[in-house]
């Protein structure tokens, strides 16, 4: 999803079903969107869209968690 304006699509793959959090931050670590909160997720290839429409430019950060599974990638909006 590198760089986006102003939505982007955050793909992911789940190996088994599992309670799914996915989170935005920005470069101070604050917390600025969930875009899944606890929502039990089958195995498979899941999509879920951000829209950045009321973000500054600038890096972030989401945040999967899925299980006892955690990883945190970059994303660029550019406006």
């Amino acid at each position: 999803p590198n760089p986006f304006n102003p939505t982007t699509t955050i793909n992911f793959t789940l190996g088994t079903a599992s309670e799914v959090n996915l989170t935005v931050f920005n470069l101070l670590g604050q917390e600025v969107a969930k875009l899944v909160t606890d929502r039990r997720m089958n195995a498979g290839t899941h999509s879920v869209q951000f829209n950045a429409s009321n973000f500054s430019s600038g890096v972030y950060f989401y945040r999967i968690e899925a299980g006892d599974f955690v990883q945190q990638r970059s994303m660029t909006l550019i406006k």
